[in-house]
């Protein structure tokens, strides 16, 4: 696997501040601070008006020295290796076990740079000792959501954003496409799956999908932004739906209980349908115990447990 020092620094963001470094890295910025003053690890350029700014490089040296902080070396032992020496000894460990922790690090600045190279050569070495589905759970989770919080703090932009969920995306199409060859012998339920109008994230739906698919049902994937109404033609076509939604940015808080309300009324009631929802948007709703065909899920993982 690559280093950090390995990859390429050829695009975009190539100064941050230590608020950057902060989310970047996990590492608060007052212990960054202590870091430089105590030990030397990072030397920071300073404005006019003594703000530190720092290089690419330097966020590199703190993603290694992150890594081996977490792995049990003290901080002091580290701050007495040459720098040539710690990305070399971060491979070691990543050889070691601690492979999928170094790869999220790694995916990070793959995403700052923009470098499709890295992100497939990174996932490539994870596929040798990993099946696709505990990538997926060890490493693009973790990473997403690192990077909902990098967008929240204005540490990255939207280009990051898409750039890397899209090539994480064409991970999730590929294996999807593997299992959807075989023919459904679970026949008792069709899965339909959406996302609400105005939602366009849709990595969790298809790794959903994906899932779904793998238990042996048929799956509709409908994508983005679907009116409840249109959904209406495919309850002529099937007895029993399960209906399954990811809430991330859409709807509104405010409006979750009327849109579930909605969708109950035009799609649920006096059938055998049901309705599952997952996403962040859920995170501080209460569901009405009267509604007991619509199901909430608070992870990927408890969803599939239900299958």
């Amino acid at each position: 696997m690559s280093n950090f020092n390995e990859l390429k620094v050829n695009n975009i963001k190539t100064n941050f501040s230590i608020k950057d470094l902060e989310h970047l890295t996990g590492i608060k910025a007052h212990t960054i601070r202590i870091w430089e003053k105590r030990y030397n690890l990072l030397q920071p350029n300073r404005s006019d008006t003594n703000i530190r700014n720092y290089s690419i490089e330097s966020l590199q040296k703190l993603l290694n020295i992150s890594f081996l902080n977490e792995s049990g070396y003290k901080i002091s032992k580290i701050a007495k290796m040459e720098t040539r020496d710690i990305p070399i000894l971060v491979r070691e460990l990543a050889s070691k076990g601690q492979q999928k922790h170094h790869a999220v690090n790694a995916l990070k600045m793959a995403m700052l740079n923009f470098d499709q190279s890295t992100f497939y050569t990174t996932y490539n070495n994870l596929l040798q000792e990993n099946t696709f589905k505990m990538i997926f759970h060890e490493v693009f989770i973790p990473l997403l959501k690192d990077i909902g919080i990098l967008w929240q703090t204005n540490t990255i932009n939207p280009a990051h954003e898409h750039f890397i969920s899209t090539l994480i995306k064409q991970k999730v199409l590929i294996n999807i496409e593997k299992v959807q060859t075989l023919e459904p012998n679970r026949k008792d339920k069709t899965f339909v799956l959406f996302l609400p109008m105005h939602e366009i994230h849709d990595i969790g739906l298809l790794y959903i999908n994906y899932e779904i698919v793998c238990a042996g049902y048929q799956s509709i994937f409908l994508g983005q932004s679907i009116p409840i109404e249109s959904l209406k033609d495919i309850t002529k076509l099937y007895n029993t739906i399960v209906f399954g939604s990811y809430f991330t940015v859409k709807p509104e808080t405010e409006d979750i209980q009327n849109y579930l309300q909605t969708f109950n009324d035009l799609l649920l009631k006096d059938t055998k349908h049901e309705l599952f929802v997952l996403g962040v948007k859920l995170n501080n709703y209460q569901l009405p115990k009267e509604n007991t065909q619509i199901k909430l899920y608070n992870s990927i993982d408890n969803f599939v447990k239900s299958l």
